[in-house]
């Protein structure tokens, strides 16, 4: 039986930890700085403050940095915020 591929199936510590050791870690630390700024971007409400709108740019432009070396390793490994505005 195969998974959907719309249901998030977990991985076990060890087997990502297996397919993080054969990454550089420039990508890997690409891929924490992504996740991490689409935590951050999705985190806003509307309507933005002044310095709520500088934030979310300033995370925007963090994915948008970490996007360009996933995509220049792998195209598939983009990522991008849940919900837009």
């Amino acid at each position: 039986m195969t998974a959907s591929p719309l249901v998030p199936v977990p991985i076990p510590d060890r087997v990502a930890a297996l397919i993080g050791s054969c990454m550089p870690l420039d990508i890997l630390q690409a891929e924490v700085d992504a996740e991490c700024a689409v935590r951050e971007v999705n985190r806003f409400r509307i309507p933005l403050c002044s310095e709520d709108q500088a934030d979310r740019e300033h995370a925007l432009s963090t994915l948008a940095q970490a996007n360009k070396i996933l995509a220049a390793y792998n195209p598939r490994l983009i990522i991008k915020p849940s919900r837009g505005f």
